[in-house]
């Protein structure tokens, strides 16, 4: 059995995975699976994977299901101790994995978080560090929950997924925060390696920047995550500025709804979701670290509707 699986789903991803791959063999540890899921690319995606020979593969093939799914797969064909996910236009650090290990072993964490990089397409390379802490429960520490929440950039113990059945939502965008969340909620402890060890590639016309009518799944996704959290008083007041943070970033990109009616109707409810959940929304600490005009805008639904109709993409 291995001591970490990667788990690496892939759609049509032909022009990085190559060195995603090279990353994954680089890496200094070396007891570690690849659990490598080929989510129905049309590409050659599957050429590039057969071409790598190493033992600690293991290559499946099904038909396009979407992420969520296929990593829920993934977790199900997992054998190590612990579990890593690597995007495949991503790739690690070559001592990640090594480093990753050492901190959840030698503190016996649950979860482990690192900070990461963003590499553009343009080869600029950016540094994201989030906040420092000291080992410890989301109890103990709250502020934990409202840092990023992709599911890589972390380590996880298997058994803490399994014992408590965490897995992606299916047939829906925006999936990796609740099961985030859950993972943080159900961890005894928690810890932080202070080193930028995964490559985030951003695209400037991916998924993340283009709106469609999928924006509601976010709405689902929220609700989501305000459900595990719901028995969790300590947890309620970073769950509701992550809320506010969440909803109001999505109604501002709405700039880059393809459709306008779309946007507008996502604007309308949006504000009625936050008017129910989180009725103070507007209070200013729920704003910290944004501009005069970004908290002027984001705390108005006509405001926002104003911007993304004069500054439509």
């Amino acid at each position: 059995m291995a001591d970490i699986s990667i788990i690496v789903p892939v759609y049509n991803a032909e022009k990085y995975l190559e060195k995603c791959l090279d990353s994954l063999k680089k890496q200094t540890k070396k007891e570690i699976e690849w659990i490598i899921i080929n989510d129905g690319s049309t590409d050659h995606s599957e050429e590039i994977i057969k071409k790598v020979k190493d033992k600690r593969l293991k290559y499946f093939k099904n038909k396009n299901q979407g992420i969520g799914k296929t990593r829920n797969f993934g977790i199900e064909k997992a054998t190590g101790e612990y579990i890593m996910f690597l995007d495949s236009d991503d790739t690690l650090a070559k001592d990640a994995v090594e480093k990753m290990y050492e901190k959840v072993k030698n503190e016996d964490l649950d979860v482990a978080i690192c900070d990461f990089y963003k590499e553009y397409d343009n080869g600029q390379i950016e540094e994201i560090r989030t906040p420092d802490f000291e080992s410890a429960s989301l109890k103990e520490n709250p502020d934990i929950i409202t840092e990023y929440l992709c599911p890589w950039a972390k380590i996880y113990r298997r058994s803490l997924i399994e014992k408590n059945k965490i897995r992606f939502p299916e047939n829906l965008k925006y999936e990796d925060a609740p099961f985030v969340i859950k993972s943080l909620v159900c961890a005894k402890k928690i810890g932080k390696v202070r080193e930028c060890l995964n490559y985030y590639r951003i695209h400037e016309m991916s998924e993340t920047t283009v709106r469609d009518r999928r924006c509601f799944d976010i709405l689902k996704i929220v609700d989501l995550m305000r459900k595990e959290i719901k028995e969790k008083e300590y947890l309620k007041e970073k769950m509701d500025k992550l809320t506010v943070r969440i909803l109001t970033n999505y109604t501002i990109q709405q700039r880059n709804q393809q459709e306008k009616k779309v946007g507008i109707e996502f604007i309308e409810k949006a504000f009625s979701y936050l008017e129910k959940e989180v009725p103070d929304y507007k209070n200013k600490k729920y704003y910290e670290g944004r501009s005069l005009l970004h908290r002027i805008v984001e705390r108005n639904k006509t405001l926002t509707k104003l911007y993304c109709t004069l500054y439509r993409k």
